[in-house]
């Protein structure tokens, strides 16, 4: 994994990120990589808030891999920092390599690196092969999730 940069992402990045979050049944239904527009405008936001880093995994200058990591202060449990780990795809060349590992261990180590507590992520339920990964590298399926479609 020694040719592997992880990097903030930029918005030469985004087609290539938007590609990745299409590709699956899920993504297909709500991402548009006809219009990168509004993944600008995302990028944008993203990039002027300290908290929010929208990463990259590059391996031979070709974008392999990507997620958000999300670094919340907060009150509950005694004042602490959490993150939240979403939006994370690996491209389908590079599945089984054991990029997706190294890349939630980054981000786990960023995490404690925020000076963050505690990492939570979430699933979509039909993501069975996903859950799997989550819970070998140590994470718990501790909570019900709800959303609210606004």
């Amino acid at each position: 994994m020694g040719d592997l940069e992880i990097r903030p992402a930029t918005k030469d990045d985004i087609a290539a990120i938007v590609a990745m979050l299409a590709n699956d049944p899920l993504g297909a239904q709500r991402e548009s990589p006809d219009d990168l527009t509004p993944y600008l405008a995302a990028l944008e936001r993203l990039s002027s808030d300290p908290n929010q880093h929208l990463v990259v995994a590059v391996r031979a200058g070709r974008v392999v891999g990507t997620l958000q990591l999300t670094v919340i202060p907060g009150l509950s449990r005694r004042g602490s920092t959490r993150s939240v780990i979403e939006g994370v795809r690996i491209h389908t060349d590079e599945r089984g390599s054991g990029l997706g590992t190294l890349f939630i261990e980054w981000a786990v180590d960023e995490s404690r690196r925020q000076g963050c507590q505690l990492v939570q992520l979430t699933s979509d339920a039909t993501r069975t092969d996903a859950h799997r990964f989550y819970e070998r590298l140590g994470f718990t399926a501790s909570h019900v999730g709800f959303k609210l479609q606004l």
